[in-house]
Order: C-alpha cells, then sequence, then structure tokens
C-alpha cells in the first residue's frame, strides 16, 4: 500500500469541499454535498479500510490508548499516521459542514463564516470556537 499517495490523495482531495463551501456558498451542489455528508463519508469509509488494514493484514499490533509511550510509538508507523490524519481530516471536515449549515440556519453572513471555515480546516476546535463566538454574537445583534 502506497501511503505517501494516499496521503497526498486524502490531503488535496478534503480542499475540494473547503473550496466549495467558502467560494461557492449559494450553489446548489454545495447544498447537495452538505446534505449526502458524501466528502466526510469518503474519508470515513476509507479511514475504516485502513484501520482493519492494519490490524489484520499489516499486524500492526494493539495500541495502548492509556500510556502515551504507546501511542507515540504507533504514531511513528505510517500507517498509523496516516490513519490519525484521516481521523483528523473528517472530523474537522464534519465540522465545517455544520458550521456552515448552521450558519445558514441563522443567516449568518458568510463573510463571517469564512474565517472560521479556515481555522476549523487549518486549527480545528479553534475555528469551532470562533465560530461559537459568532453564532452567539449574531443572535444577540438580530
Amino acid at each position: 500500500m502506497d501511503i505517501q499517495f494516499l496521503f497526498k490523495v486524502f490531503n488535496f482531495g478534503v480542499l475540494i469541499p473547503w473550496a466549495i463551501m467558502i467560494f461557492f456558498p449559494r450553489w446548489s451542489g454545495t447544498n447537495v454535498m452538505l446534505k449526502s455528508l458524501f466528502p466526510v463519508l469518503i474519508i470515513a469509509v476509507s479511514y475504516l479500510f485502513l484501520v482493519l488494514w492494519d490490524a489484520f493484514v499489516s499486524v500492526g499490533g494493539t495500541i495502548d490508548f492509556t500510556s502515551f509511550e504507546s501511542i507515540k510509538e504507533a504514531f511513528a508507523r505510517d500507517q498509523v499516521m496516516l490513519i490519525g490524519w484521516m481521523h483528523y481530516l473528517a472530523f474537522d471536515l464534519f465540522v465545517g459542514m455544520w458550521e456552515f449549515r448552521d450558519a445558514q440556519r441563522i443567516s449568518l453572513p458568510h463573510l463571517l463564516l469564512v474565517p472560521c471555515l479556515l481555522l476549523t480546516l487549518l486549527f480545528g476546535p479553534i475555528g469551532f470556537v470562533l465560530y461559537w463566538v459568532f453564532s452567539k454574537w449574531y443572535n444577540k445583534i438580530e
């Protein structure tokens, strides 16, 4: 399995739904993507495949999730690093898609949403916190 190739595919492929949300917020395809969660599902199913492959085919061993050293040792393996990265990609994208839908629900201006989406893409929880602040602030002024 070519880990470098898979990393590039997912790392750059995930930018497509982010770009659609940022640059094409009113396009009908954007709403179809948001309702189906298709991009997240692609990553999630691929993630599942890689986890099973690592557990049963490549016999990566078990990870003691209560031990920092065990986790550090596991993430030193390329396949586990890719699995961990895909975990972040899927969850950050899911949160970004949720922010987008919620912003539409409360009519938050897209210009306020864009920095939240960018920060969620780059720094997950920071973007979510910024979105939460903007949404609470915007609801109070309306």
